[in-house]
């Protein structure tokens, strides 16, 4: 039996990866419609929280402010790489250029280790600013040339949350068991959302503050950088350290000595040290931290399959993957293989409680000695 259920489950991941590759035109429109769908819920809950006196915005309204303000972000992101993007690619190929010259004054470089290839050849397969400019502009082109039928996904959505909680009941029939699922969701639901919190707001402040870091030493196309790195730090550890790596190759690239390479290499990195290693622990209190290991594998598993965009929405995923696994005794021993410590945020005892649900010590009573202690 445990053959069969093994085989049927390698089957099953094997058909998964292949639709995700045929239906890649379709699918990754979804996906990053889920998110935006997410994204604006989130926001909402957070319009919704505040607080003039004893009055509360109704949600309905936060809903519509919260996709207002979505989509004046979107065409204020729109109209700014528009404005931009021509620029870039133009002095993309100077850039290579300078920074392969510079690269070949260096005395560490053993020219003979080639064994006859040009040193322009290598660079070119190193660091092709060009070749990542023109992969990134495509990607970003036919995401927003998606941008309809992203916007009818966003809207499907909307018309069908409200309807998940008839869908609940009708899939637990029992009382009780219904009243476990939906405390199991909101518990779900809430360390979800204050991890895309938390996310947004110390990627926005990196990505911010390298902006004006960026302009006060003299970089070009700041904004651009500034908002790399804002979408970089998305993604743990090898984010944060392409968003430092790359202004700092940009840097070294257009100018004629070390010191700005050396500004930026040491001011971008001392943002990301700050705010990813010290604010951001803080602010997610025990969260969960991912296995470098499983973090390469998962961008070149996914930069595989989707690219570019596949690459910045696969990290962000895998830690709600492994949120959600976690809240699962069948499945918490892959939370634990896919974190970095194996500590977990929910102890054992209470995940194996919350979901005994045919037992009279499950999680309704475990609900109820909380909302009594509560």
């Amino acid at each position: 039996m445990k053959v069969l259920n093994f085989t049927a489950a390698a089957i099953m991941v094997v058909l998964i990866f292949y639709l995700l590759i045929v239906g890649e035109a379709l699918l990754l429109p979804f996906v990053i419609a889920v998110t935006l769908w997410y994204l604006i819920n989130t926001l909402a809950q957070g319009f919704h929280r505040i607080e003039v006196g004893s009055f509360r915005f109704p949600m309905p309204l936060c809903l519509f402010a919260a996709f207002a303000t979505f989509l004046l972000l979107i065409w204020s992101l729109i109209n700014f790489l528009s404005s931009t993007a021509g620029d870039v690619l133009e002095v993309a190929p100077v850039y290579q250029d300078n920074l392969t010259r510079r690269l070949q004054t260096l005395p560490f470089i053993d020219f003979a280790a080639f064994e006859g290839r040009s040193f322009n050849d290598l660079i070119a397969e190193w660091i092709d600013i060009p070749a990542y400019a023109t992969s990134i502009a495509s990607s970003l082109a036919s995401v927003l040339a998606s941008g309809g039928l992203i916007l009818i996904y966003v809207g499907f959505l909307f018309l069908e949350q409200g309807h998940f909680g008839n869908k609940i009941s009708a899939l637990v029939d029992d009382e009780e068991r219904e009243k476990a699922a939906r405390k199991i969701i909101n518990r779900i639901r809430d360390d979800i959302q204050k991890y895309i919190g938390i996310k947004v707001f110390t990627s926005t402040l990196t990505g911010l503050l390298s902006f004006a870091y960026l302009m006060i030493v003299g970089v070009d196309f700041a904004g651009v950088w500034g908002l790399l790195i804002f979408l970089l730090n998305f993604i743990p550890t090898v984010g944060s350290i392409i968003a430092t790596i790359f202004p700092a190759l940009i840097a070294l690239a257009q100018s004629d000595g070390y010191t700005l390479f050396f500004l930026v290499l040491v001011g971008i990195g001392a943002f990301q040290v700050c705010i990813g290693n010290i604010l951001e622990p803080r602010l997610m209190g025990s969260s969960f931290n991912l296995s470098p290991i499983i973090i390469l594998l998962n961008l070149a598993l996914w930069g595989s399959i989707w690219g570019i965009p596949g690459m910045f929405l696969c990290v962000p995923f895998l830690i709600i993957v492994a949120i959600i696994l976690s809240h699962f005794p069948q499945t918490r021993p892959i939370a634990i293989f896919l974190s970095s410590d194996g500590n977990l945020r929910v102890p054992v005892d209470k995940i194996i409680q919350a979901f005994d649900l045919g037992s009279s010590s499950g999680l309704l009573g475990q609900s109820k000695e909380d909302d009594s202690g509560n």
